[in-house]
Formats: C-alpha cells, structure tokens, sequence
C-alpha cells in the first residue's frame, strides 16, 4: 500500500465512456492518504442531462471506493467542477462521509497555504468558444472518443497508452498559450488573496511546479493522462502518472517494506 498525506485527483468524468475507471480503480485500491481532495468534474452530469450517460461496474467500484475511504477513516473532500456543477447547490453538506465545498484550504507540512479549487472559473477559453478554439475542428469529446478507439488498437497490439489529445496540447501554439494563460490567472488571483499556491483541475493538463510566482500543482484527469497529485508525510508533492509509473511504485514500496521487516 502507498502512503501519502494527501492525494488529489480531478476530472474523472465517471458516467462517460471516456472515464478510465479501472486505472483510477486500481490506483485507489492501492493507496492510502488521511485527505483525498476530489477537485472538481468527478461526475460528469452534463454527460446526464445530454444523453449517452454509462455507468459501468467499475464506475461503481470507483464511487464506492470513494465511500469506503471516507468509513475508513480519510478526510474525503469534494470540490464540484463545472461538469458537476448540479452538486455546488448542496455546498457544506456531508454524504456519505463525503464533504462537499466550492473550495478549501490546505495547509502544507511546511506551513504553506495552498487553495484547493476546480479553476473553471478562470478559464477564459469558456467565454471564447472552449477547447473548440484550441485544437481546431475537433470537440474535445470527438477527440476523446477518437483517442478511445486509438488506444484499444494499441492494446491489442501490446503497445503502451497514448493521449492524442495530451499530444495535440504539446504542439498546437494556441493550446500552449491556453495552458500559460490559465496557469498565470491562477496564480496571480491566489497571490493576491495572501495565499502560496494553487491546487486545480479542469484543463487536463497535470502539472507540478514552484517557483516565485507560487505553487502550482494541476491534479490531470483520469480521461486522457491517468494522474494525481500527492504529498507525503514529509511535505513532498508529487505528480503521479499511474498507468506509466505503477508498477515501478509499487515495486519499490515492496522493497522498503522488506527490508523494514529485516
């Protein structure tokens, strides 16, 4: 089992195809954390209310993970997004053992204030035609789709995950600038407001970094890139990468278990 103080995931868009529901399975059952901070775009109930919503078995192992942690004895705070939003009208209430917040503060090992949120109100690109605008002709969801059938080939051809869309973002100058862009109002904004840095979702872009303007810490999603931002016991912040970096973990943790047990 690996270990952490906190864990944050965003934008697994459960009740959609798109959702990789057995990497984020496997990565649960395989962690333990006193706070797991849900940021936002867990469900996607616009999925819900367009049609096409799924809701696999193993999105409800996934949700009842969720559950399972918040009766074990994890903090479970989520943080509706934009493809949630339905849920910021119950906004302070518990279910389940899951608290629900439009945003919350948490206090690092080293003091450090972060602001926990989902970041679609600062996405600019909402106002100006959305991902649309920044990979061309394609919706995101196509893009998504197309890169669902992409990846099964893949795996019937023993070949590793891919994100075409993660792709697209590294090379197409519009996204690059989106991405810039997003990351800059955040930390401005948070700045500005007393606080050390951010912790959000909702581009699918994970990303990790400190420097003068901040923290920065961007969770991914569990659509194209399978990612989670952690810190452990020692203050430490990571991004995790699970479909590339599991096993290694894992291998690793084993190896410090047995040489603890002598």
């Amino acid at each position: 089992m690996l270990e952490f103080r906190t864990v944050c995931i965003s934008d697994v868009h459960l009740g959609t195809r798109s959702c990789k529901a057995e990497y984020l399975l496997d990565f649960l059952r395989h962690v333990q954390c006193e706070r797991l901070y849900l940021v936002g775009d867990i469900l996607d109930l616009w999925r819900l209310r367009k049609g096409g919503w799924y809701w696999s078995d193993l999105h409800q192992a996934v949700a009842q993970r969720f559950f399972n942690m918040a009766r074990s004895g994890t903090e479970v705070i989520y943080i509706p997004g934009n493809h949630d939003e339905l849920l910021r009208g119950y906004l302070g209430t518990e279910f389940n053992g899951i608290q629900l917040r439009e945003r919350c503060v948490h206090e690092a090992v080293n003091g450090r204030r972060l602001l926990v949120l989902h970041g679609d109100e600062y996405d600019t690109v909402i106002t100006a035609g959305g991902l649309l605008s920044v990979l061309g002709c394609f919706t995101y969801d196509t893009l998504v789709e197309i890169n669902r059938w992409v990846n099964l080939y893949r795996a019937r051809r023993g070949l590793p995950y891919w994100s075409l869309a993660g792709f697209l973002k590294s090379r197409v100058k519009n996204a690059q600038r989106y991405i810039a862009d997003y990351e800059e109002a955040l930390l401005h904004n948070v700045s500005r407001r007393g606080y050390d840095g951010v912790i959000c979702g909702h581009i699918h872009h994970p990303a990790l970094r400190e420097d003068r303007a901040g923290f920065y810490g961007n969770c991914g999603d569990w659509v194209e890139n399978c990612t989670a931002l952690v810190e452990d016991v020692q203050g430490r912040w990571r991004l995790i990468h699970w479909v590339t970096e599991s096993a290694r973990l894992l291998e690793v943790k084993e190896k410090a278990d047995l040489a603890l047990a002598g």
